[in-house]
């Protein structure tokens, strides 16, 4: 209607666009970009594949390290005051790294960068999102992760600019992007609807039945109650299973197109566009239909599928089976990544969400870590990918029925 249209923004949209800048900055620069990195600094450097894999280890054992920790903090400070701590300290990383000529420079200028990534980074974002929406929450997070799905876009700009500029010169700029774009999206952010006279959803409270008040305490769990429970450790599990691939893909996958099948770097990048589309696409179906879907079952065929993708690349011959690789593996990223926050809310609550997820950090990590370090090993000790991409994809599609088994604790 025509008042409705004159109503302003509910404020929780608000603060989902500003997640989803934040996000697209973190994947361009960083979680897909990263992989171009490492394939220019093997060349450069000569370091091996497990040297520089460290670099993406260091950044997945810095968030099971403080992973608790940032829980805490988002729960006691708000998510505001968190990721504009993240901001700086993600500037400060990326300046470092264009300065670096040794691999502990290498190690600590990705520590730096690392930690900075995960205060202004998904999980601070999703808990702002969780407080703001309840019957949309899915889409809500899903429409965020069109921010990073939308920075894969970019991998080919970052691969064109180290080509053309130098990689130094391409981290240095890209320091000054997290800063000047980072803050004021970060000021954006709060920590419930309170804050800006708003309710959960936008709209009026729901009047609530004596069924509804029963239910509460079975909906709104501590950390420590959390824990107890074998839905927990299901999810966690099934998701650093997951992470197995999306980690190693986003590591090791340009430079498998490169010595594999002889891809030039931005003809590699150009594969993860295609990806980041398919994750686009994965996203929007989540936000179209998710709050409506069994999502433990979703996510379960979603595992399925990033084993299938990672068999493709593999064995890739041609360009027909590496676009089979970016749509299956890019559209089960984009459709599974989003649920797994809005699972952890739909069972457990919000009284303490900060902490729970921080606490699943600390079991996703071990297959973020994992996942680049099998892979590097194994290409390392036979001079390709291929063994340890098939491990990687007989994990992940075991890990499916960990969501299956994954039901509401009761």
């Amino acid at each position: 209607s025509f008042r409705a249209r004159l109503m302003p923004m509910y404020y929780g949209w608000r603060i989902v666009a500003a997640a989803a800048g934040l996000q697209f900055v973190y994947a361009a620069l960083l979680l897909q970009g990263f992989g171009a990195y490492i394939a220019v600094l093997s060349d450069e450097y000569g370091w091996s594949k497990t040297a520089l894999a460290g670099g993406a280890a260091i950044q997945s054992i810095e968030g099971a390290v403080i992973g608790p920790l940032l829980g805490w903090m988002v729960d006691r400070i708000g998510p505001r005051r968190v990721a504009r701590l993240g901001v700086v300290l993600f500037a400060l990383g990326f300046a470092a790294f264009s300065r670096i000529d040794t691999l502990t420079g290498f190690y600590a200028a990705v520590g730096l960068i690392a930690i900075g990534a995960s205060l202004c980074g998904y999980f601070p974002l999703s808990v702002a999102l969780m407080h703001f929406f309840e019957r949309k929450r899915a889409r809500a997070l899903a429409t965020m992760g069109l921010g990073m799905a939308g920075g894969g876009l970019a991998v080919p700009l970052v691969g064109w600019a180290m080509e053309r500029y130098g990689w130094r010169d391409t981290a240095l700029v890209s320091a000054g992007i997290i800063a000047l774009v980072g803050w004021p999206l970060a000021s954006m952010l709060r920590g419930n609807p309170a804050e800006v006279g708003a309710t959960v959803d936008g709209l009026p409270p729901a009047p609530r039945s004596e069924a509804d008040a029963a239910e509460d305490p079975g909906r709104d769990y501590t950390a420590g109650e959390a824990l107890r429970t074998r839905a927990f450790w299901l999810l966690g599990i099934g998701h650093g299973m997951a992470l197995l691939v999306v980690s190693a893909v986003n590591v090791h996958a340009i430079s498998h197109m490169k010595e594999s099948m002889g891809y030039t770097l931005a003809e590699a990048s150009l594969v993860i566009t295609m990806l980041t589309v398919a994750q686009a696409l994965g996203m929007l179906i989540g936000a179209a239909v998710g709050d409506r879907w069994e999502k433990r079952v979703v996510a379960a065929g979603c595992m399925l599928a990033h084993a299938s993708g990672l068999l493709l690349l593999t064995f890739a011959s041609n360009a027909a089976m590496l676009l089979a690789f970016a749509l299956l593996h890019g559209g089960a990223w984009g459709l599974r990544g989003p649920f797994m926050q809005a699972l952890r809310a739909d069972y457990f609550g919000l009284r303490a969400i900060g902490m729970i997820l921080g606490l699943s950090a600390a079991i996703i990590a071990v297959g973020q870590v994992a996942g680049p370090l099998i892979a590097c090993a194994m290409a390392d000790a036979t001079g390709t990918y291929r063994s340890g991409f098939v491990l990687l994809a007989v994990l992940a599609a075991s890990g499916s029925v960990l969501f299956l088994l994954a039901r509401k604790p009761t």
